[in-house]
Order: structure tokens, then C-alpha cells, then sequence
């Protein structure tokens, strides 16, 4: 059975064009774990990735045990994902603020099959196989991101800036305002390990809500 590979199924989502395309993304749901600090240093962050994967292959491996849900089918565990912002705003990408005072929401898409009550099962079960691990900080989520526009982003994280200026003028030239706010968020999907690969070969897609003028 062909297992399904989310980055090669649904390319438009995940392996966007190094220059800005428009995008109206549909609902998406998530395993997220919220979080404060800079992601280089902080131990929350390390922790949040942690809980993050335990979940995200418990679901996967669950046929082994026999504690697959309905509807199950073989997949690729998705990218990990971020929401990021400030304490003093919204962040906009164009600029690197002080990280350690970065608010963050962690995240890894989940399977279509998977019920907000699988999810619970779930993580019980993690949370008695991995003791070390607070599972509780774990939600459940719908995102409904809806129109964005987005980009390839290619080379470091700190490098960033330059990628969302060119977001900027595509919103600009095609008749759209930037709608970051409380609930749609400067989006990062991180493409590349950065213990294993090179800074220049690193691939991140930056995704930015928008909305159209009036």
C-alpha cells in the first residue's frame, strides 16, 4: 500500500514557488503545543517538539498495537510547523526581533481520520508509555487559514527578512492587505532538519494571511 506523503500530495501547500503565490488554503488539523522563548535555546521549545512527534507517531504506529481508529490509512508524518509572534505585537517577518521574546504554537498536521476523541485516547496513552513527557500542554486544532500568500524561502532562518519583502510587494501589487492578527499568523512549514542539513540547502515555507481590498 502506497503510503500517503502529504508534501508530495497537496504541492501547492507545501512546495511553493521561491517567489510569492496566492493561496486559499481549506482547513487543516493539528497536534499544536504553545510556547515562549527562543527556539535555539529554550527548553520549552525542545519540549513542545518532543510531545509534538511522541503524538504524531503513536497515531502512525498505532496499527501495531491495534489501537488504529476507523478510517486509518498508511501515511508520512507531515513537516513540523510554526505560528509566530512578539510580546509587543504581531511579528511580520521583516525584522529580527529579540528571541527570546518570541510566543510560538508548535505544530504537526494530523491525518483526516483522526476525532478530537482519538486524540484524547491518544494522549493518554503517551502520556503512560512517556511519564518525562507533560502530553496536557497537547491540543487539538482546526485551522481555518484561508487566503495567504506564501513563498520558498531558501538558506537561514535569520535571512528570513528578505523572503517576506518579497510577500509585501506581492500583496501590494495584486490589490491585497496583510491580515496578520490574534488568529492568522506569520505561518513557518520547516522542509529541511537543521542538524542535518547545511545552512544554505535549509527550506522553509513563509506563509502570511492576507485579505482582499474592499
Amino acid at each position: 500500500m502506497n503510503k500517503l506523503d502529504y508534501k508530495k500530495a497537496y504541492k501547492d501547500i507545501y512546495m511553493p514557488a521561491t517567489k510569492p503565490t496566492l493561496i486559499d488554503l481549506p482547513t487543516i488539523q493539528y497536534v499544536c503545543v504553545d510556547g515562549k522563548g527562543n527556539p535555539n535555546t529554550s527548553q520549552e521549545y525542545k519540549e513542545a517538539i518532543g510531545i509534538l512527534y511522541a503524538i504524531s507517531y503513536a497515531i502512525k504506529m498505532s496499527p501495531r498495537k491495534g489501537t488504529e481508529p476507523d478510517g486509518y490509512f498508511e501515511y508520512v508524518v507531515p513537516p513540523l510547523e510554526g505560528l509566530w509572534f512578539g510580546e509587543e505585537g504581531y511579528f511580520d517577518g521583516t525584522c529580527i526581533i529579540d528571541k527570546d521574546k518570541f510566543h510560538w504554537r508548535s505544530m504537526i498536521r494530523l491525518p483526516e481520520f483522526v476525532t478530537r476523541d482519538y486524540f484524547e485516547q491518544v494522549k493518554a496513552h503517551v502520556s503512560l508509555q512517556k511519564p518525562e513527557l507533560n502530553v496536557n500542554k497537547a491540543i487539538f486544532l482546526e485551522y481555518d487559514e484561508g487566503l495567504c500568500v506564501q513563498i520558498m524561502h531558501k538558506g537561514s532562518y535569520d535571512e528570513e527578512p528578505a523572503s517576506v519583502m518579497k510577500i509585501n510587494q506581492f500583496i501590494e501589487e495584486h490589490d491585497l492587505l496583510i491580515d496578520i492578527n490574534d488568529t492568522r499568523l506569520h505561518h513557518e512549514i520547516y522542509l529541511s532538519d537543521p542538524r542535518k542539513s547545511k545552512v544554505d540547502n535549509l527550506k522553509t515555507v513563509i506563509r502570511h494571511p492576507v485579505k482582499r481590498k474592499v
